[in-house]
């Protein structure tokens, strides 16, 4: 679980450093250009990725915290955690089945 959370982590950033990277070179490569309207572009743009970054790190930083809090609350009740899991995965089992009978009549 923790793998794939870190392979989860890992490729979001990896995402969001290639999208900064790319709006970095645009800020770049526009940088020669005269003109009022690039220039309003350029600090919209630069705007935009100090608070797509802010952003993200308030998200990064709360899924930490849920994930965290979730572990402290499973390892203090592991027989209820595992209850929980069992009672919901009944209930999604009996919700497709039925469905999936449903699908068998109509056809």
């Amino acid at each position: 679980m923790k793998n794939s959370h870190a392979q989860t982590h890992t490729a979001t950033n990896n995402d969001l450093g290639h999208l900064a990277d790319d709006a970095r070179a645009l800020l770049v490569a526009t940088a020669d250009v005269a003109g009022e309207k690039v220039n309003e572009a350029r600090e919209r743009l630069s705007i935009a990725v100090n608070q797509a970054k802010e952003f993200g790190g308030r998200v990064r930083d709360k899924a930490v915290a849920g994930a965290k809090a979730t572990d402290v609350a499973i390892r203090a009740n592991p027989y209820r955690a595992v209850a929980v899991g069992v009672g919901i995965g009944a209930v999604i089992g009996y919700l497709l089945a039925r469905r999936s009978g449903r699908k068998a009549l109509t056809e």
